[in-house]
């Protein structure tokens, strides 16, 4: 069986993380995802990342850090790049750190 497309049903989520560079952790940005799933997210960040590229993704409450492989940079005029983001390594409840993050600021 062949599937085309994504698996997992994005929805639209506002959430401030911090997203780093594996290659170079000083480059790091605070952003707001535009849509989530437990396995990924599209974030717009100012720094042209490349595909393949590789990102520590971080909620602001910092519990954690995510590795995550970017899968497409789009550029927006004006505003930056809209990045893909895919977690390799475990899901994500997006609810929960929504709630988390609330709380941090």
């Amino acid at each position: 069986m062949h599937l085309d497309g994504r698996i997992e049903k994005r929805i639209r989520m506002a959430v401030p993380v911090y997203i780093a560079s594996l290659q170079e952790p000083r480059v790091s940005e605070r952003v707001l995802t535009e849509n989530v799933s437990p396995h990924g997210a599209r974030v717009v960040t100012k720094r042209l990342w490349r595909p393949g590229e590789q990102q520590w993704i971080s909620p602001l409450s910092g519990q954690f850090q995510l590795a995550a492989q970017v899968v497409y940079c789009h550029p927006i005029p004006h505003q930056g790049f809209c990045v893909g983001l895919d977690f390799r390594a475990r899901s994500i409840n997006w609810q929960d750190e929504l709630i988390a993050a609330t709380f941090q600021d």
